[in-house]
């Protein structure tokens, strides 16, 4: 084998790794070419909402499970380290830590009778925790501020270099992002993985081959709460103010939209979902109070003619297209 060979079989040995380094690099040099703050903002809630949606791929996408209540995940998180910080004098790291803790145990709570549901009715479970959690946040005046919200909230700090600019905060919200995309590559290779992509096909096929399906639901619904929890605290301590209608039934709609834009059970379309549905918005001018319209008709479209997520079909579709090519060369070579 020559040194060509062996770089091959370097590269396509550890292509997911190679590949989530260069990435690294791209985004690492991305503050050179986006100089605008407002841009710059952008890019980093799409990196907030990258970890919230490999969460919820894991769950939709690999458990074959839907939830319509991550954004719930999401605000408590984020209002757990605010309340944590401005009122009880935490520090931001010990409540980020506490309150992702705090959500692995609520998500238990919850997610051990819930998730004996299938279908609509898991569904409609999970929506109706994110109403309740959005009408606490709402209600509750004297700990959450009620609709005003909580302002003060304090940014982290990194060995005392606080990340409280849209520069410093990039290069710690996609330092998350990209070990959450890390520990998702792994996962779903690993047996957790392949056991979740046999129960997303067939429960009792799965079961049958020897998968625990209550112990998998579990824990993959734990996973992306923590990741939802995660993320919303990152979102606190970077925009210093937070408020209920950031995390309402509206916003889990859109968590989704991104997993099914991005493709269902694609790790790497996650990111184009999230990127896509994020950014859209800011495109649209006049017609951004029908975000929410587009965002409908957009989820309709793909389910239609892409039901595997536009990431995942447009990459089948190619695969195709070379096969055909293929073997129309083949045949006509034959003959």
């Amino acid at each position: 084998m020559n040194t060509w060979q062996k770089t091959q079989f370097f590269i396509l040995r550890h292509r997911t790794g190679i590949l989530v380094w260069v990435l690294a690099g791209v985004l690492a040099l991305m503050p050179i070419f986006l100089r605008n703050p407002y841009t710059l903002g952008i890019l980093n809630l799409i990196g907030l909402h990258v970890i919230v949606v490999l969460g919820l791929n894991l769950f939709i996408g690999y458990a074959g499970q839907i939830s319509l209540g991550h954004a719930g995940f999401f605000g408590l998180g984020a209002y757990g380290s605010a309340i944590l910080t401005t009122t009880c004098g935490l520090p931001p790291w010990p409540a980020m830590i506490i309150t992702a803790a705090g959500l692995l145990v609520v998500a238990l709570i919850i997610g051990v009778p819930t998730l004996r549901l299938h279908g609509h009715y898991l569904a409609m479970a999970t929506l109706g925790f994110n109403y309740i959690v959005h009408l606490v946040l709402v209600q509750w005046d004297s700990v959450t501020g009620g609709p005003a919200g909580l302002s003060g909230i304090p940014s982290l700090s990194v060995l005392g270099w606080p990340m409280n600019s849209d520069l410093k905060f990039h290069y710690l919200v996609w330092t998350f992002a990209m070990v959450a995309l890390t520990l998702c590559l792994n996962l779903v290779r690993s047996g957790l993985g392949r056991g979740l992509a046999a129960l997303a096909e067939d429960e009792v096929a799965a079961a049958t081959l020897g998968v625990d399906v209550k112990r998998a639901k579990i824990q993959v619904f734990v996973l992306s709460a923590v990741f939802a929890s995660v993320a919303g605290s990152l979102y606190a301590h970077y925009f210093g103010y937070i408020n209920p209608d950031a995390f309402s039934i509206f916003h889990s709609l859109d968590l989704v939209i991104m997993v099914v834009v991005g493709g269902m059970g694609s790790i790497w379309g996650t990111l184009f979902g999230a990127a896509f549905i994020t950014t859209l918005p800011h495109f649209l001018g006049v017609f951004e109070t029908y975000v929410d319209i587009i965002h409908g008709l957009i989820l309709v479209v793909i389910l239609l003619f892409l039901p595997q997520g536009f990431i995942t079909g447009l990459v089948d579709l190619i695969k195709i297209r070379l096969a055909r090519r293929r073997m129309a060369g083949t045949a006509t070579e034959r003959t």
